[in-house]
């Protein structure tokens, strides 16, 4: 089965199709999920740690968008902070992304799946670093 490459959009006044590209799905998640209290970080590959170093951001890390069965699948890898509630963070990362995504696309998504893959345990600020 092929991986569909857009998500092709119906309008009600026929002026033209408004597609959609997986990638833009994937930024608006990243923005959305890395916006909650508790979320340290996303997780990327080694290519997107390179590019964040050489000064250029990538919005859609962490993020993997499942267009097939005409079903919208987000799976979102992130690092939480220690000590919060992680069933709370998650719920809060739910939301924000299916919020995001329908007001700035009218997409509804069908599901998110939330992945913890690490804990971080700095807790301190830059300030705090500063004077050491």
């Amino acid at each position: 089965m092929p991986e569909q490459n857009t998500l092709e959009m119906t309008t009600q006044d026929d002026l033209g199709k408004i597609e959609i590209a997986p990638e833009v799905i994937e930024v608006i998640a990243g923005i959305a999920a890395s916006e909650i209290d508790g979320v340290a970080m996303m997780r990327g590959n080694f290519a997107a740690g390179v590019a964040e170093r050489l000064g250029r951001k990538n919005h859609g890390k962490g993020i993997r968008v499942d267009l097939s069965d005409n079903k919208i699948k987000i799976d979102v890898y992130c690092v939480l902070n220690f000590g919060v509630s992680i069933p709370q963070v998650a719920q809060q990362i739910q939301d924000n992304i299916r919020q995001a995504l329908l007001n700035m696309t009218g997409l509804e998504t069908d599901e998110i799946n939330i992945h913890v893959v690490n804990i971080n345990f700095e807790t301190r600020t830059d300030e705090e670093a500063e004077t050491e």
